[in-house]
């Protein structure tokens, strides 16, 4: 079992852990913090490791020493729990980090899967020693955690990112273009290097530029970098930024979005760009870059060009550069044979194996029970979110009030914002396009396949209507309709390799519906894509507590309230806050089935007296209870059902005493993982 043993770091207590039985010869795992940073680090004895860093004048600001120990740890164990601690330390944000980013490496060892588990427990340890306040599922969806340069690498990251040093600290000119699928780590790397080369005493006093063409994504890691050590977020700049000094290196993430001269919102600007630097008008931002710096790394993915106003692949062909490979698949659970997958489906390969380890894809042939689906997932796992090809115009946009989607009468709106939407207020009731999520992750992904890509059973084959995707700037001035095809399929594989743990697609177009399903192997592929979702989950090691579990609720038709509980439950203890009471309740009816509760679920709910907009929420109407969307309009309280039931309708209230709100829901409870 894992604990934590406490010192001050001195002298008399390194005379204390020389005395600790597993304070020597033994591998273990040292924070070191003095309350505003922190040092985390590995050793097989921690008295001479301990006496070793009293030596170091930066770790002298540091007062106290605490040992995470495990009869079951070995040498590989404690260098993986290190990593870990590292990179959630960094992106929890209460201390800031002594280390370096150098030398983290995620590698496989036996019984990983049981060793990880324990960090559910030491984390718990950790919080309880107040050395860390948010949980470790927070901390995982936050964008911190997501772009942070304290990520350990995988094997291949690590001989790219080592070759990429190497051409650094010779300093010779040169282009370098890493090629990697979705998922492969590319960001992750980008981020990596610029921490490393920055705190390197080799190449920290070089000018260093990470360019980041997306707006949204670029101000996620702006704000990423500004809570490192050592990095700021000037380092991270759009392309018409590369011009305003002259750069030893630029690092250019997601670089198949810099732009050409072709369907841009500002050709004046770029033009005069083209002209402070002596360019032509056909002047790219791949230009820029290469003429503003002395090297040049360039993360690149051919099919993630999207757009004509993307420098055209032909252009990345025709440099003369060195070439990096990154195949490891840090992304989707199903890891290179789901992305394989993807790509294959589009080309129209037949007998595809549909089934992915620990990865849940699924086609549907109701949207209403997708997008329910993705709910429930949002409520179980946070992040996740519907997306769709642009083939609806985006009327919302002057109007909040009206839909942009509707499919068979179930009507969706596009993304409110386009600034950071994914974590936006109102993700979860919208739908993305590419230009919200690209660069981004989910937990689940859910795709709208719009009716600009059909099949054509005579050419028994994919083609595009161009008439039907509605993005002006993505068909404007294109004369091939090839070209135009591979954007819109492009589109398409990035959209449906956002998720993490599973994507959910649904066709428009029932054609096209048959012909991707005509393409995946048969019955027993199909039974494995049912047994998929019944994988089975991790042991939870962390602690439990007892919750009073009430019968029951109303999700459709008012019940009478129970006052007294039914009986007590299990339920994990890191879903819920210090300070606060909870209860479960068991649901019934079908009014919030789009927002993920159904009939007969256990729904953990914290009370609340003063919930926010947007809210579900347990309402007390007189002595009955419901579940219901909370809003305000106009002064009255709206409690407003989320369902595919027409019948259900929302309830007005003037005043408290007409209803009172008595608690927040905060998550669906799911078997095995969350309840005993």
């Amino acid at each position: 079992m894992s604990s934590i043993q406490s010192f001050t770091f001195d002298k008399k207590g390194f005379e204390s852990i020389k005395n600790f039985p597993l304070g020597r010869d033994w591998p273990v795992v040292y924070i070191i913090e003095n309350g505003r940073e922190v040092y985390i680090g590995e050793t097989t004895s921690a008295h001479n490791r301990s006496k070793q860093h009293y030596e170091n004048q930066e770790r002298t600001r540091l007062k106290n020493l605490h040992i995470i120990t495990d009869e079951e740890y070995n040498k590989s164990a404690t260098l993986d729990l290190e990593s870990q601690l590292i990179q959630y330390f960094s992106a929890e944000g209460s201390l800031r980090l002594q280390n370096g980013n150098k030398g983290l490496v995620n590698h496989n060892y036996f019984d990983r899967d049981r060793y990880r588990a324990k960090l559910e427990t030491v984390w718990k340890n950790l919080q309880e020693l107040a050395l860390v306040k948010r949980d470790l599922k927070d901390i995982e969806n936050s964008e911190l955690f997501k772009y942070s340069p304290y990520k350990a690498l995988s094997e291949d990251q690590m001989a790219v990112a080592e070759n990429l040093y190497d051409v650094v600290v010779d300093g010779k000119p040169g282009i370098h273009i890493v090629n990697g699928a979705p998922g492969t780590g590319k960001t992750i790397l980008a981020t990596y290097l610029a921490k490393l080369l920055k705190e390197d005493d080799k190449t920290k006093n070089l000018s260093v530029g990470l360019v980041v063409s997306m707006t949204s994504l670029r101000k996620s890691i702006k704000d990423a970098f500004s809570r490192v050590s050592g990095l700021t977020g000037n380092m991270v700049i759009g392309p018409s930024e590369v011009a305003d000094k002259k750069y030893d290196l630029l690092i250019v993430d997601e670089a198949h979005r810099l732009r050409q001269r072709k369907n841009i919102t500002n050709y004046r600007s770029h033009d005069a760009m083209n002209e402070k630097l002596g360019l032509t008008q056909e002047g790219t931002e791949l230009d820029w870059v290469l003429k503003c710096s002395k090297q040049q790394i360039l993360f690149y993915d051919k099919n993630q060009s999207i757009r004509p106003s993307d420098v055209h692949v032909g252009k990345f062909n025709d440099i003369s550069a060195t070439h990096h490979l990154l195949t490891s698949q840090h992304r989707v659970k199903g890891g290179e044979k789901y992305i394989a997958f993807i790509n294959a489906i589009f080309d129209g390969q037949e007998n595809l194996d549909a089934y992915f380890n620990e990865f849940d894809f699924q086609i549907y042939d109701d949207i209403s029970q997708m997008v329910a689906d993705i709910k429930n997932k949002d409520i179980k796992f946070s992040l996740c979110r519907i997306v769709a090809g642009f083939a609806w115009p985006w009327i919302s946009r002057g109007n909040p009030n009206v839909f942009d989607i509707d499919i068979e009468g179930f009507k969706l709106r596009w993304n409110s914002t386009t600034t950071n939407w994914v974590n936006s207020r109102n993700a979860i009731n919208e739908v993305g396009c590419i230009h919200t999520i690209q660069g981004y992750d989910l937990n689940y992904v859910g795709v709208i396949v719009g009716p600009e890509l059909a099949y054509d059973p005579k050419l028994n084959r994919l083609v595009i209507n161009r008439d039907k995707y509605e993005d002006k700037n993505g068909w404007r001035g294109i004369a091939d309709p090839k070209e135009l095809e591979r954007y819109i399929i492009n589109i398409y594989k990035t959209l449906m390799t956002r998720g993490i743990k599973g994507c959910y697609v649904y066709f428009v177009d029932k054609e096209t519906e048959k012909f991707f399903k005509s393409r995946i192997e048969g019955s027993k592929k199909e039974e494995k894509i049912q047994a998929l979702t019944k994988s089975p989950y991790l042991p939870y090691v962390g602690e439990m507590v007892l919750v009073p579990l009430y019968e029951s609720v109303g999700c459709g038709e008012l019940m009478i309230a129970n006052t007294i509980p039914e009986d007590t439950i299990p339920v994990r203890a890191d879903y819920m806050s210090k300070g606060s009471k909870y209860f479960v309740l068991r649901t019934t009816g079908d009014s919030m089935n789009q927002a993920g509760i159904n009939d007969g679920d256990l729904v953990l709910c914290r009370k609340n007296y003063h919930p926010e907009v947007g809210n579900k929420v347990v309402a007390l109407i007189g002595d009955d209870a419901t579940i219901k969307e909370y809003q305000r309009e106009n002064g009255t309280v709206v409690l407003k059902p989320c369902s595919s039931n027409p019948k259900h309708k929302p309830l007005r209230f003037t005043s408290n005493e007409e209803m009172s709100v008595q608690a927040v829901v905060v998550r669906v409870l799911e078997k095995p993982a969350d309840i005993v």
